[in-house]
């Protein structure tokens, strides 16, 4: 069976109670488990937290709680494969045989069904071990700079100083969105970013909600999307 499991614990610091702060008239987290039941792909959407409150407001948005996540994978250096893991292990002592899992974060207002779905093709048509959404970053990164703390500036690469950038490999970054993983991989403690394939989504619809500055860029481009949906 396939199960999404959002991992959603209480103790946020940049924003206090982000996972259920409202945004654009409902919880967080109910952008997470509104496309995990969307796309049709799973037979349970689980939340795995430390935090009753949380608990509460994702059984209301009928996502599943049947464990409680433990201390040691509620801090603040709590990595995601290691929470995922202990998410399969706990779904599959209640009987459940989990064949794979996918890992949505609870704080992806912008996300896509369709890339849900198109990341699962990818990632059953074998060859990787995960498969998750990826973006190009806005400019070529053999050009980057460093900044010295006089203030000036030196090229990262200078090898790639004189190279028009249209010749320079494109670069990707994680857009921060979801992971699909078979059990064995979760397991193992591989990472996504290691053993995984790219799904490229535009730019505009990666906005990882780290701090103040990014929940407001994505309220700004929630809004925006949705009056060109609507218009």
């Amino acid at each position: 069976m396939r199960i999404a499991v959002i991992p959603a614990r209480g103790g946020s610091k940049r924003i206090p109670r982000k996972n259920i702060k409202e945004f654009a008239g409902k919880p967080m987290i109910a952008y997470a488990i509104g496309a995990a039941f969307e796309c049709g792909l799973f037979e349970h959407v689980v939340v795995t937290t430390d935090d009753d409150e949380i608990a509460g407001i994702a059984r209301g948005l009928g996502a599943e709680v049947p464990f409680k996540r433990p201390a040691e994978l509620s801090d603040d250096h709590a990595g995601t494969v290691p929470v995922i893991a202990h998410a399969i292990d706990a779904c599959a002592s209640l009987g459940w045989d989990v064949r794979v899992a996918c890992c949505i974060y609870p704080g992806v207002p912008l996300i896509q069904v369709d890339d849900l779905r198109d990341t699962c093709k990818m990632l059953e048509e074998g060859g990787a071990d995960y498969a998750f959404t990826v973006t190009s970053f806005p400019a070529a990164i053999q050009r980057a700079l460093k900044r010295g703390a006089d203030g000036r500036m030196a090229p990262f690469y200078p090898e790639f100083v004189r190279t028009r950038t249209q010749d320079l490999e494109p670069g990707y970054y994680d857009a921060g969105q979801f992971y699909w993983g078979t059990v064995d991989a979760w397991r193992s403690g591989r990472s996504p970013h290691q053993a995984g394939k790219g799904l490229v989504i535009p730019e505009w619809r990666a906005v990882d909600i780290d701090t103040p500055d990014d929940w407001a860029r994505a309220e700004v481009l929630y809004r925006m999307i949705n009056r060109r949906d609507a218009g």
